[in-house]
């Protein structure tokens, strides 16, 4: 992109406030939406319909007490912050709004940066986020934030993988890793020759590539630890997870970068599978929907329909146990992706070469998929069978052994012995009114 130095940062200036105030906006739009579900008012004083409430809530932040362990690490404890938040707003950085518009009688595209492999970029700056978050937690000298971190590292590591998996699958229909390209491949349709029949599929992929778009939707809730995969930070479990230690303005940065997280990933999916920036119906509906600043109507509209989602699964679901939540990333997400990939493949080599051959093996294929998806999912109940030893009145749930349980202190040890004026306490040394009485 040949955009002089002003315009790129003006670009950037934007690009920052745009995320910013998308967060706050998410924050009051999540706390409504819920507040709806749970047939209650929400935020509504702060501003017209409690729209400033998120600021209200940022500044309280802010003044508050900024506190800091005494067995932390002072520069890893400060810097795992910084690297959350700039991981976050870097990714959004190569997401294109629009398409070319005229800016002061410069023509540049709605995007502040675009290369070959852009999409690389996001993925990097999602898997180097979690450093923050480990750092945050190894940092803060605290078991709970440890924990968390473990947790977060773990859980990060586990759904990359098939989110990686699900944009290769773009990549193999595409051919291509720009982010801008994309959106361009997808406002073509698709032609399909199936038994002599030729008619062209839509052009968004999450029709063409439907499980690679179920997959990703899966993977991006659990790469951004929203629930019901908010497990490094289980309130229940963790306190606060990787935060425990954390306050003010510091704790303020992670709850931003989560949030600006959720946006770039919802801005990730309506780039790679919903058309991007493209209007929502054909281009002869309305010749200029997609021209000008328009575009960026349907975009930012695509965004908030996956943040609604996200606020959806909050109020809807509650969180996994986490063996739970590691099957589902190992046994069921990676598995189906790869056979996926494989039938995809296939589909691409029987239309590059006109072979009915390979087609066949794809549909073959997709019926391996859901007799998979079947074998994973399908509900197995065991025949119910008698303990081996009787139950001990605990509902047959392991306890510890008493010799490990917390001993009694020797008051109640002591309410506990019969009347004898003879006994000796358990301190070992006389009462009071029997020293009195000697």
């Amino acid at each position: 992109m040949n955009d002089p130095v002003w315009l790129m940062l003006v670009k950037g200036v934007l690009v920052f406030v745009v995320l910013v105030l998308l967060v706050l906006f998410t924050i009051w739009y999540e706390r409504r939406v819920v507040a709806i579900m749970q047939v209650r008012p929400g935020p509504n004083r702060n501003g017209p319909f409690g729209l400033l409430q998120s600021l209200a809530d940022g500044l309280k932040l802010a003044f508050k007490e900024d506190t800091m362990p005494r067995t932390a690490d002072r520069v890893v404890f400060i810097a795992a912050p910084v690297i959350a938040v700039a991981c976050a707003f870097t990714a959004f950085s190569v997401v294109p709004f629009g398409p070319e518009v005229n800016v002061f009688g410069i023509e540049t595209e709605l995007q502040l940066t675009d290369f070959e492999v852009s999409v690389l970029v996001i993925l990097a700056c999602s898997a180097l986020g979690v450093y923050g978050i480990v750092l945050a937690g190894w940092a803060s000298g605290s078991a709970y934030s440890l924990l968390g971190a473990l947790r977060a590292a773990a859980q990060v590591i586990s759904y990359e993988i098939a989110l990686g998996l699900a944009v290769l699958a773009v990549f193999f229909q595409s051919r291509l890793m720009s982010t801008g390209a994309i959106v361009e491949a997808q406002a073509e349709g698709l032609p399909l020759s199936l038994g002599g029949a030729e008619f062209t599929l839509p052009g968004w992929y999450f029709l063409v590539l439907a499980p690679s778009f179920v997959i990703f939707v899966i993977a991006m809730v659990g790469e951004t630890n929203r629930a019901p995969f908010d497990l490094p930070e289980a309130e229940s479990e963790l306190v606060a997870g990787f935060a425990t230690e954390y306050s003010s303005l510091k704790y303020a940065s992670f709850f931003l970068a989560e949030y600006v997280n959720m946006v770039t990933m919802s801005a990730l999916a309506v780039t790679l599978f919903l058309g991007g920036w493209a209007a929502p119906f054909p281009d002869s509906w309305w010749p200029g929907a997609n021209e000008g600043f328009m575009p960026l109507v349907w975009f930012f509209g695509k965004v908030l329909a996956f943040l609604f989602f996200y606020v959806w699964l909050r109020g809807t679901l509650p969180r996994l146990r986490y063996d739970q939540f590691m099957n589902l990333g190992w046994k069921v997400l990676v598995p189906v992706s790869l056979v996926w990939l494989m039938v995809l493949a296939a589909m691409n080599i029987g239309l590059d070469t006109g072979n009915d051959l390979p087609t066949r093996i794809a549909f073959a294929g997709g019926a391996a998929i859901v007799v998979m998806a079947l074998i994973f999912f399908w509900p197995s109940r065991k025949p119910y069978e008698d303990p081996a030893e009787p139950d001990t009145g605990l509902g047959g749930f392991p306890v510890p052994p008493l010799d490990l349980a917390v001993p009694p202190n020797p008051r109640s040890l002591k309410q506990l012995e019969p009347a004898n004026t003879s006994a000796v306490p358990i301190n070992g040394s006389r009462s009071t009114d029997e020293k009195e009485e000697g």
